[in-house]
């Protein structure tokens, strides 16, 4: 169940109160940048996700840095998909691990996953880096922290750890299981960290 805090944070990331599986015609052949930019913005309205072009700014084995925006509305991410998906052969829109950064907004390594189907209603998603164990509250298609705290303790595995492991249930019951592999995720964070100060 999402909390009143939990209901803040997901508001205060301009996100729309919609999956993102409702866009499924808008977003079909979007590459990750341009998927994650999109969802950073919230998307809010097809104006707003054409114009969300975004920059990379390097590509760090696993994991790919963009910047996004103007000076004043910058905002900095690092996606990462995954490298293996359990099970196999499952109809899903396309899936990542994203962390972001909006200065104006004094927000820093905000992670999230989009994981590419309608999540089971007040599930949480699971992920597990190495044997360090983290849980997410859901909306739609979306998994995000409570609060910045958990997110600092999943971004210092993150740089420690070697894969992650993102678990979740679609409304339909179907469990699903994604792996990511973890090498580049630090010099990526380090990049997203200097091009967003």
């Amino acid at each position: 169940m999402m909390t009143a805090g939990s209901a803040k944070r997901f508001h205060a990331m301009g996100l729309p109160g919609m999956g993102l599986r409702g866009l499924r015609p808008r977003l079909a052949g979007m590459t990750i940048a341009a998927l994650a930019a999109a969802m950073m913005c919230g998307l809010a309205s097809d104006a707003l996700a054409q114009a969300a072009t975004p920059t990379s700014v390097g590509n760090f084995r696993n994991w790919n840095a963009y910047t996004v925006g103007d000076a004043k509305s910058k905002q900095c991410y690092i996606a990462a998909q995954p490298t293996d998906m359990q099970p196999k052969g499952v109809n899903r829109d396309p899936v990542f691990f994203l962390i972001s950064a909006r200065p104006a907004d004094k927000i820093k390594n905000e992670a999230s996953v989009v994981i590419g189907y309608p999540l089971k209603e007040e599930s949480k998603v699971a992920i597990e880096i190495d044997s360090q164990k983290f849980s997410m509250f859901t909306k739609d298609d979306g998994a995000w922290f409570e609060t910045p705290k958990e997110e600092e303790d999943l971004v210092a595995a993150l740089k420690r750890g070697t894969t992650m492991v993102v678990k979740g249930t679609s409304r339909r019951g179907t469990a699903t299981t994604d792996t990511y592999q973890l090498a580049g995720a630090t010099a990526a964070l380090t990049k997203m960290a200097d091009s967003c100060k």
